[in-house]
């Protein structure tokens, strides 16, 4: 009698640090928890505004008009950066025009032009009035070429990424990096943004829904996003103490029942 209330105590006990353990594990994985999934949900999007050109930041111009050979001389060779919208070899540097630290890019012919605090569509409005003096009817394309983003942590890549989306978010990087690991924590993510001489450590919380309204959804050019692992990473997971605890369990059970 004495060994069979042992050997359910045992069982038992072994059930509930299971299930515990299973509730901890996935309770802290799903993202958007509060967002209602059982049907479509529709929000304004108010965070989204337009890229402002930086220095140091590299421009891919592309200007083509109805002499393309007049156009030819204002155009880098682009061939890298009009591929992949995405680069994430550091041995394939990107080409095209920098944007010194006094603001501007130099073009031929037409000389320094002010870009630095304007969007490209802004920029590309100015370039155009200024090229109306060497081309007929010019139409320029402008991209950031050299938007790049630090993702690191408990993410499965981890990496610098460049990007030539103009609105990158934290969404699109993290996937970019292969997603958090199933140890990563999901409420602990870290967004650290340097601009103006300061350094911002920004937390964010991928189980909100609110992370699509937050001003720092959209990414700007180098900011790194750090993802915390989780204790359990140590430990892959929780299974080798689980395992232990679950062993030490069933030598005190057999113990007991001989006595």
């Amino acid at each position: 009698m004495v060994t069979y209330k042992i050997e359910k105590t045992f069982l038992a006990l072994l059930i509930i640090i299971c299930a515990l353990s299973s509730c901890q594990s996935y309770k802290n994985v799903p993202y958007y928890k509060d967002l209602d999934k059982s049907g479509i949900v529709t929000e304004k999007i108010t965070n989204n505004t337009n890229y402002i050109i930086h220095t140091g930041d590299i421009l891919g111009i592309n200007i083509t008009s109805r002499n393309p050979e007049s156009a030819a001389v204002f155009n880098y060779n682009l061939a890298r950066v009009n591929g992949n919208a995405y680069n994430t070899s550091p041995d394939n540097p990107v080409i095209g025009y920098r944007v010194d630290d006094s603001g501007n890019i130099h073009l031929p012919l037409a000389g320094d032009i002010k870009a630095a605090g304007l969007t490209t569509q802004q920029l590309t409005e100015s370039m155009g009035k200024t090229l109306l003096t060497y081309l007929k009817d010019p139409v320029i394309n402008i991209r950031i070429v050299n938007f790049k983003v630090y993702v690191y942590g408990d993410v499965a890549r981890p990496n610098a990424y460049t990007i030539t989306d103009e609105h990158p978010t934290v969404t699109q990087a993290l996937t970019m990096a292969g997603d958090l690991n199933i140890t990563g924590l999901r409420k602990k993510v870290l967004l650290i943004r340097t601009e103006d001489g300061e350094r911002k450590y920004i937390p964010l919380d991928l189980t909100s829904k609110n992370l699509f309204q937050s001003p720092y959804f959209y990414l700007k050019n180098n900011d790194e996003i750090y993802v915390t692992p989780g204790r359990s990473k140590l430990t892959a997971n929780g299974l080798p103490v689980l395992g232990i605890v679950i062993s030490a369990l069933s030598v005190i059970a057999i113990v007991l029942t001989r006595n």
